[in-house]
């Protein structure tokens, strides 16, 4: 793989109602269950779009963590390590750009759709371009119309000059020397044609019916733009998936959503052919509790949820792992969020023992030491 579209759903998606159905019993609670085109797999009625396409996927079902609270467990599940107060560790995002480097001459390395983490330790150089809503893509890009682009390189230069004084001071250390990296490409990125990979609405009008309105369907579709224009990393965060109340009501108000813009983006990575090229990631930070609560909802459940991938350098058909009868416990092939990540680097072709040493002369690896899992790559 040379790039990847990652969805990333906050909140804690429950595996029961999404991709590990318990069917005939009675933690399935009022979710029905549907066939997919693999034998014996089912998944939820929420995704009968993916469903025809599961063989598609590796259906992780045997993912697990170390806690149960929501930012501890997204902090772990995007860098491999615990949250803590001494360091800032990168997200995925910003070690395959430290990594990789980049496709494309103007455009960054990665875009993050949503909130989500930062380059840690690695500097503001590698810190993906936030997109606060996908329709809008990335805003103000363009100058007042009083500034001529003249008056705009005068400005530059006067604030070079101001700097300039700093830097002979000892201002020139790593973290200067990044933002400034940021800041010139950030003007390259505004003076170039290819930021048009930013604006949706350059797309036919059918497409853009096709993925819909919905925060998943737009943003699927800049993703995919980015990913032709040859952006690396492309994180797409949307919908709440903390639900401890009324849990099929605000399921049917998201994973329709999910669903039709994952199988319609799948639809074109391999109409183009991309889908060689590109890994695509669905995750989320730990599961739910298979028995309902009294409020018709789930409360947190870290002990399993459910991962999935698909696209270049994964063996897609299968499902890895699995739980008990009712969905409380791993049962086979367990898998960490540091196994998970090692897994996306192998299908980059980033080795897993790859040290990178921060600031302070610590080493560290994308997976935090733990193995790639070689079944579920091609």
């Amino acid at each position: 793989a040379k790039q990847v579209i990652y969805f990333y759903l906050p909140g804690a998606m429950s595996h029961l109602d999404s991709f590990d159905p318990k069917p005939g019993t009675a933690e399935q609670g009022e979710t029905a269950v549907i066939d997919t085109n693999i034998d014996g797999v089912k998944f939820s009625e929420f995704f009968p779009e993916m469903s025809k396409i599961a063989s598609d996927f590796a259906i992780i079902r045997s993912m697990n963590t170390q806690t149960g609270a929501h930012e501890q467990a997204r902090y772990l599940m995007r860098t491999s390590y615990k949250q803590i107060a001494s360091i800032k560790h990168p997200t995925m995002a910003s070690w395959v750009h430290k990594v990789n480097g980049q496709i494309s001459p103007t455009l960054p390395p990665s875009v993050q759709i949503g909130n989500g983490e930062g380059p840690g330790y690695l500097g503001a150089k590698y810190a993906p371009v936030p997109i606060g809503s996908p329709d809008r893509g990335l805003e103000n890009t363009k100058s007042p119309s009083y500034l001529a682009e003249t008056q705009f390189d005068k400005r530059m230069k006067l604030s070079s000059a101001f700097d300039r004084q700093f830097k002979t001071k000892g201002g020139q250390t790593t973290a200067v020397q990044n933002y400034d990296t940021l800041y010139a490409d950030a003007i390259k990125l505004l003076k170039s044609e290819e930021l048009k990979a930013f604006d949706i609405r350059q797309e036919p009008a059918e497409v853009q019916k096709r993925y819909g309105s919905t925060r998943f369907g737009q943003g699927a579709l800049l993703a995919r733009r980015l990913v032709e224009y040859g952006v690396q990393f492309v994180e797409i965060n949307g919908g709440n998936w903390d639900m401890h109340n009324d849990l099929r009501d605000r399921f049917l108000a998201v994973g329709p959503e999910l669903d039709a813009a994952v199988a319609t983006l799948m639809e074109d990575l391999k109409t183009s052919g991309l889908i060689d090229s590109t890994l695509v990631v669905i995750a989320t930070e730990f599961g739910r509790k298979p028995n309902m609560n009294v409020n018709a909802g789930r409360d947190h459940h870290p002990a399993a949820y459910s991962c999935l991938l698909a696209g270049a350098g994964i063996k897609a058909g299968q499902v890895y792992g699995s739980t008990d009868e009712e969905g409380y416990y791993v049962m086979e092939d367990g898998v960490e969020p540091g196994g998970f990540n090692a897994t996306i680097a192998a299908a980059l072709g980033i080795p897993h023992d790859l040290e990178i040493i921060s600031p302070e002369g610590r080493p560290f690896k994308i997976g935090n030491g733990e193995a790639p899992i070689e079944k579920l790559l091609a």
